[in-house]
């Protein structure tokens, strides 16, 4: 019987730009990449990347479990339930062990024969960097936009979305809003009332994440179809889950693999929603190429048409070199080779 052995490579993600949310501006993104391998040298790879102050793991906590993984003689007697961007990261790196070229999930995606849509992501930042990134992504043809939104002044981003609108009608463009729980139960109605006179398409986690019956108010008779994000972070039963989605009764649910638990907890979000009429798409958050790639291979094998948040892979400086490219508004699988090894031999 093969030995497994696993292994956790600290990979520090270099953003581009900064990239700035509600809560704080990033410039570097921890990550990990995970390295199975069996005593014939076969090898696969995964990668945890949490992101500190939304997922649930504290570092202390992530490196402590890391360290007590890679010491065992059978990782899979250690307790990860509490780590879910350790399950993402162990799931995808067993599932690669014995994949073909990193293909994980066979599909006309995974094969090179077919993009998957995608929305474009413009980042928090002062009016003018917000334009310039709207004025790229809509002259690199996508007809999706997502705008974070919560840390200007409520007028400034009112303007910017009225500029787009008289350029763009809702046939034309679809606008998604995040606001990443930035808004205050007693004023959301009124922004969302401003934010719907531009014709949005959705808008992610307007108040905090845990409030369910005031999340379930907005959701009831919604001046915007409300997706919620940050909502389903440790909802970690099948009957929380069922609880959580007939309680608020959202019209969209956002998929985060590495803050859920992995692709498995996300198909059983997928089976719950569309038992119950409620939309879905899935989001990377800020992986690397290698955490990027298992995420679009798995969702590439679902019967959607919903635009998915795939493109935050192209954000770093350092990102591990592979065959993902944007074409468009269109996440494909090129020709290119992975170069998960020279990545790995840098950190040495």
């Amino acid at each position: 019987m093969k030995k497994l052995n696993v292994s956790f490579h600290h990979y520090p993600l270099q953003f581009k730009v900064e990239a700035k949310t509600s809560r704080n501006t990033l410039t570097v993104k921890d990550s990990w990449i995970v390295l199975f391998e069996d005593n014939s040298g076969q090898r696969g790879y995964g990668e945890c990347a949490p992101i500190w102050g939304i997922s649930p793991e504290s570092r202390v906590d992530l490196e402590a479990k890391m360290l007590e993984l890679s010491s065992s003689n059978d990782y899979e007697k250690v307790d990860i339930s509490r780590f879910p961007t350790l399950n993402f990261g162990l799931e995808t790196a067993k599932a690669d062990l014995t994949a073909d070229n990193h293909i994980l999930y066979d599909s006309p995606f995974s094969r090179g024969k077919k993009g998957i849509p995608i929305n474009g992501l413009v980042w928090m930042g002062d009016l003018a960097y917000m334009k310039k990134q709207i004025a790229e992504k809509l002259d690199a043809g996508f007809t999706s936009l997502k705008l974070k939104v919560g840390s200007q002044e409520i007028d400034d981003e009112l303007a910017i979305l009225e500029e787009i609108r008289k350029e763009f009608n809702p046939a034309t463009l679809e606008i998604r809003l995040d606001a990443n729980g930035a808004f205050e139960f007693e004023d959301a109605p009124q922004i969302l009332r401003q934010f719907s006179e531009h014709k949005i398409h959705s808008i992610e986690q307007p108040i905090e994440a845990g409030n369910w019956d005031q999340m379930a108010q907005l959701c009831a008779n919604p001046i915007i179809p409300i997706a919620l994000d940050e909502e389903l972070i440790r909802i970690t039963t099948s009957r929380r889950r069922r609880a959580l989605l007939d309680v608020i009764k959202p019209q969209y649910i956002i998929l985060k693999p590495s803050l859920l638990g992995g692709l498995r907890t996300c198909d059983e979000w997928v089976k719950q929603a569309e038992y119950k009429g409620i939309g879905w798409w899935v989001t990377s958050m800020l992986e690397s190429n290698i955490g990027l790639s298992a995420i679009a291979q798995w969702v590439s094998t679902k019967n959607t048409s919903m635009k998915q948040g795939l493109g935050t892979g192209m954000l770093y400086s350092n990102n591990v070199d592979s065959p993902l490219v944007i074409k468009g508004e269109e996440l494909w699988m090129s020709k290119k080779s992975w170069k998960i090894e020279s990545a790995l031999k840098k950190l040495k």
